[in-house]
């Protein structure tokens, strides 16, 4: 029986992929051999003796100690794609908010609410259009900078809208260029983008790398007067020098998915409550996604979507044992493992390695059932972090 505990609403669908006989969910199990996140908070504290796997149903896992939990062999799973519809129609309205003057033609129509005569009404607003006219999309430049799930649908969506796309990603997936249209034109440096378009939208992860990324400094390559979007992090900005660019005219808007307090009501700062991928579809497409994903992990050993450990498949025969070993990534540690099955005249029938960073994994497939002194002699090895014994 594993145990699975949830934290935050979790779509029914996904939660519906464990099947009761063999899984017990609940909010209150205390020591579970997975955890399924959204946006709660985990800390070190969380990782109890008996925790495997963290499932984040969506794409950010700044709200999970990632480097933590790779040190205690915890795999985190993420579901890159499973929003990026949602988001990518969130985007388009912030397009359309950047170029017409939908919201203040808004505001203005609510203050006709106690006028009762038709004829006086029409007579208002026919006078006041002119106010807030605005520019056509069509021929205008997008840059979109990360050209991954999200951006890639971005950058297609702006050239069905008949707008000029460029995209720079320094670290773009052979997946990801495969989906990107050629029509796409990729630049070599990311000041070039800023430099060419007339709006700029964000879509790329919350790393060291790119938190802040967007500051004083990059914001002196944008065009005169651009607008930016930012439906991707709030930390890849720099809030005071978006005000400051705001001020300066530098850019005439920044458009947010993420209010803070030192630009709520600034003007020329749109801010949204985080609605990215706040749609009944998503949330049921990332709740299934992660499930299937951790389901997969728990009885097989698979990984796929990790963000700490490498993705890694392996079709289970059909007899036989697995063993699942997370270890250092240093050398002579398979071999090692190798040869202590040898020595048990264990025979191997499949078996894959790879490696991500500092850690590395490996399923491997045997004929003989592992005893209990079988996996106390692979722990004892030294960077081992843990194994995993399947049945057959």
């Amino acid at each position: 029986m594993y145990k699975i505990r949830t934290i935050n609403n979790l779509s029914e669908k996904g939660l519906a992929i464990f099947p009761g006989r063999d899984y017990e969910l609940g909010s209150e199990i205390a020591d579970p051999d997975a955890i399924l996140v959204r946006s709660h908070q985990l800390t070190i504290k969380d990782a109890t003796a008996s925790l495997r796997a963290v499932g984040r149903a969506g794409a950010g896992v700044n709200n999970i100690p990632v480097s933590e939990y790779t040190g205690l062999g915890i795999v985190v799973f993420n579901t890159p794609g499973a929003n990026a519809n949602a988001v990518k129609e969130l985007v388009m309205a912030g397009l359309l908010l950047s170029c017409r003057g939908i919201i203040p033609g808004i505001e203005f129509v609510s203050t006709l609410d106690d006028n009762t005569d038709k004829t006086d009404v029409n007579r208002l607003v026919e006078t006041n259009k002119k106010r807030y006219k605005g520019r056509e999309l069509k021929g205008r430049t997008l840059g979109v900078l990360g050209l991954g799930a999200i951006g890639s649908m971005v950058a297609e969506m702006a050239l069905n809208m008949d707008m000029e796309v460029l995209g720079y990603d320094p670290a773009i997936s052979v997946e990801a260029a495969w989906r990107l249209s050629r029509r796409v034109q990729k630049m070599d440096v990311m000041q070039q983008l800023f430099a060419q378009s007339d709006i700029v939208s964000l879509h790329v992860p919350i790393l060291e790398s790119t938190r802040g990324m967007i500051n004083q400094e990059t914001l002196g390559s944008f065009r005169e007067g651009a607008v930016l979007l930012n439906f991707s992090r709030e930390e890849i900005v720099d809030n005071d020098a978006i005000s400051e660019a705001l001020d300066s005219g530098r850019i005439s808007q920044y458009i947010s998915d993420f209010p803070t307090p030192e630009l709520m009501g600034k003007p020329g700062v749109v801010a949204m409550p985080h609605l990215g991928a706040s749609t009944d579809e998503a949330e049921e497409n990332c709740a299934v996604m992660v499930a299937e994903q951790v389901l997969d992990f728990l009885e097989n050993g698979n990984i796929r979507n990790s963000v700490n450990f490498p993705d890694l498949s392996l079709e289970r025969s059909d007899s036989g044992y697995r063993l699942a070993l997370a270890n250092r990534n240093v050398p002579r540690i398979l071999g090692s493992v190798l040869s202590i099955l040898a020595d048990r005249n264990i025979n191997v029938i499949d078996m894959l390695n790879k490696s991500r960073d500092d850690v590395a994994y490996n399923l491997i497939d045997i004929e003989s059932k592992p005893t209990d002194e079988l996996v106390r002699s692979i722990l004892a090895i030294e960077g081992v972090i843990n194994v995993r014994v399947f049945s057959e």
